[in-house]
């Protein structure tokens, strides 16, 4: 090995330019990739320096970003060469490379997002995004516009995750539906109703079927049930014949955007 070469493989250091506040406050239940939720905002949090106003000039003309991220929350003390994807059923191994698994030699993520709007406050600078996969306080290590003409490739071949999954159908039970209106009744959004952007947002990650790939292939138990947080409430649901029913909501005590 070359001197250049060993001086490549060096170990570095990065600094975050900003963190991400978003709708998923714990690992479980987070989207397996950006995009599958369309209703899942977050927002990437700058400090409002005369350099980051800066670094932002122009982003605003672009729809869509890519996130470049640390994966704080993940603790493998031994990264593995091979893993399971959830979408192959958790049984079949490929190497990491092959995947998008967060059990990685370097915890780094990649996220394309689409960027909604731009806030200027007195101490910070929020980018607005949706369809974010990203949990609570991720340190962001960079951000680039998305650029279609290079970024998207029209005869790409996905491999194994070319398969588009079906989403899982849900519906809900009439003491959580109940439940939803009391809790958010009288939110701007009408949350509860038809369409609402909380009920959206619920129902579109239960549909994902965030259960472990050894669960995913069957219904639950009698009786089963399992649940997450989803921005300042949570959700309790069951599966039975394919289906989720969401059977109970509860208000969490302290609102992450408050």
């Amino acid at each position: 090995m070359t001197t250049d070469s060993a001086n490549s493989l060096q170990a570095t250091t990065l600094t975050p330019v900003a963190y991400v506040r978003s709708c998923f406050t714990e690992r479980f239940g987070i989207p397996r990739q950006a995009g599958l939720v369309k209703s899942a905002t977050a927002s990437i949090v700058f400090a409002n320096s005369e350099s980051n106003m800066l670094s932002l000039r122009g982003i605003e003309d672009f729809s869509h970003l890519w996130v470049i991220f640390l994966l704080h929350k993940q603790h493998y003390k031994n990264p593995k060469a091979l893993v399971s994807p959830p979408r192959l059923g958790g049984s079949k191994r490929v190497g990491v490379f092959a995947t998008r698994s967060p059990n990685r030699p370097n915890p780094v993520g990649l996220s394309a997002v689409r960027l909604e709007s731009i806030e200027q406050g007195s101490q910070q600078i929020l980018l607005h995004i949706r369809g974010a996969d990203l949990l609570d306080g991720t340190p962001v290590l960079d951000i680039k516009p998305y650029v279609p003409f290079v970024d998207s490739i029209e005869q790409a071949n996905g491999a194994w995750a070319e398969h588009i999954e079906t989403p899982m159908p849900v519906t809900w039970s009439e003491p959580a539906r109940n439940c939803l209106r009391r809790l958010h009744g009288e939110s701007t959004d009408k949350a509860g109703e038809p369409g609402s952007t909380l009920q959206q947002l619920i129902e579109e990650t239960i549909a994902l079927d965030p259960r472990p790939a050894h669960e995913r292939i069957k219904d639950g138990e009698a009786g089963q049930s399992w649940g997450m947080k989803i921005s300042d409430v949570n959700v309790r649901w069951q599966v039975d014949n394919g289906i989720a029913l969401i059977i109970k909501l509860e208000k969490l005590p302290v609102n992450i955007y408050e």
